[in-house]
């Protein structure tokens, strides 16, 4: 008798597979953001999930692990929502106005995970020390300059953005998303998120351009 898996049902196995993996994800970034990392135990997401806890070290060995995935996940949710809010045929400054307010928009629906993170730069920079999840979120914060370095490039060749290091003006692109992000998270700034990001995208766009940015 042929007891070999078929396509089928292989299908099937990695499709629950992925939703398993996926609602630990989901349920770690609740907990994680409302009790903290250090405070959440693999027992606490594995019972928020509805799974057994020998089948979380199947997907994440470590609960070090598992944060980093978190963070690669969102990582990739949000480029996600940047890509679709960028028009190709856009010329790359407004592709990174568009990406600039993208950006804004899904930190303001992210804000507790987004609160998280601001947690733990805070107590990697006061421990002194490195880790794994120190290392993953430069890793992100690199990504996000690779991809605005390019742009702005293409928009220094275009003549839309004066000669300079694009590097700086990176820096700067993401400096200021981080700052109103952070800002809107804690309560500083009172303000419907959709203005928020037109007039983040509109100061980027402004800056990068050489004109005065307090329009």
């Amino acid at each position: 008798m042929n007891t070999s898996t078929g396509p089928a049902e292989r299908r099937t196995h990695t499709e629950q597979g992925i939703e398993r993996k996926q609602q630990l994800l989901d349920a770690a970034a609740v907990l994680f953001s409302s009790k903290g990392y250090a405070n959440t135990r693999i027992a606490d997401i594995c019972a928020a999930a509805g799974v057994a806890k020998g089948l979380v070290y199947w997907y994440f060995p470590t609960k070090e692990e598992l944060f980093a995935e978190l963070v690669r996940s969102m990582r990739l949710q949000l480029r996600r929502a940047q890509a679709a809010a960028m028009d190709p045929e856009a010329d790359p400054l407004t592709r990174i106005r568009q990406g600039t307010e993208a950006s804004v928009v899904f930190m303001a629906e992210h804000r507790a995970y987004f609160a998280l993170l601001d947690v733990e730069r805070s107590q990697d920079e006061l421990s002194g020390r490195g880790s794994d999840v120190a290392d993953v979120l430069r890793e992100g914060s690199d990504v996000y300059a690779t991809d605005v370095v390019r742009l702005v490039r293409d928009a220094q060749q275009q003549g839309l953005v004066p000669d300079g290091d694009p590097q700086l003006y990176a820096v700067g692109v993401l400096g200021v998303v981080s700052s109103f992000s952070h800002a809107l998270r804690n309560g500083s700034l009172d303000v419907d998120v959709d203005e928020l990001a037109a007039f983040v995208g509109g100061w980027v766009m402004r800056a990068l351009a050489g004109e005065t940015v307090a329009r």
